[in-house]
């Protein structure tokens, strides 16, 4: 009997539809299922969810001032600043400051959710065009302050230079999860802001 001088190996399927090709060596070997045949859409980490609500979106961006560029988070601020000091000038000056301190909480407990599904749909951790976080803060720094250019001007400084620096516990404060964690450390670096504006005014550097 003679031996063979080449042997066929024949295809065979796997079970689940995978096929088996032959190897250099006569084994078969199985092929990657096509997951996209099947289904099932690869993870990606980081990947954007549903699209957030309009309102969601309209309250996260202050109205699409987030946005603007360069640097939205700057644009917020000056934005509040300014409609703080339209608005303000229509109010008795005995109730500007409960004025500032219910829209300050109000942007507070609506920001949070807002940002949360914001953060969400954009996969991404604190978005540069979320910029309701910086309307909350702001707020909070020009409570009690005056009606007056210096001091607008001076709380605008204050609140941005502690938004970027972040002192403890601020930058704590924005490891929080989502929407808190945009929220609340910008809620605290307007707290420095508001106590740093109050000892300029109780020391007379700036008019009241």
């Amino acid at each position: 009997m003679g031996s063979k001088t080449s042997q066929e190996t024949p295809m065979k399927t796997s079970e689940g539809g995978q096929d088996a090709h032959p190897t250099a060596g006569g084994t078969p070997a199985l092929s990657k299922p096509d997951r996209s045949s099947a289904g099932v859409q690869p993870t990606v980490s980081g990947a954007s969810g549903p699209r957030a609500p309009l309102w969601a979106t309209l309250v996260a961006t202050f109205f699409g001032i987030g946005h603007l560029r360069p640097g939205p988070g700057t644009w917020g601020s000056a934005t509040t600043v300014l409609l703080w000091w339209l608005l303000a000038r229509w109010i008795v000056p005995g109730w500007q400051p409960w004025v500032a301190v219910l829209l300050a909480l109000t942007t507070v407990l609506a920001g949070i959710p807002a940002a949360t599904r914001v953060a969400r749909a954009s996969g991404r951790k604190d978005p540069q065009f979320v910029v309701i976080d910086e309307v909350s803060g702001q707020l909070i720094t020009l409570i009690a302050a005056p009606i007056a250019w210096q001091s607008l001007l001076l709380g605008f400084i204050l609140f941005r230079g502690f938004d970027i620096v972040k002192p403890p516990p601020v930058r704590r404060l924005e490891r929080l999860p989502e929407g808190v964690g945009i929220v609340v450390d910008d809620v605290a670096a307007g707290f420095y802001g508001l106590a740093v504006m109050q000892g300029v005014l109780h020391f007379g550097l700036l008019p009241r």
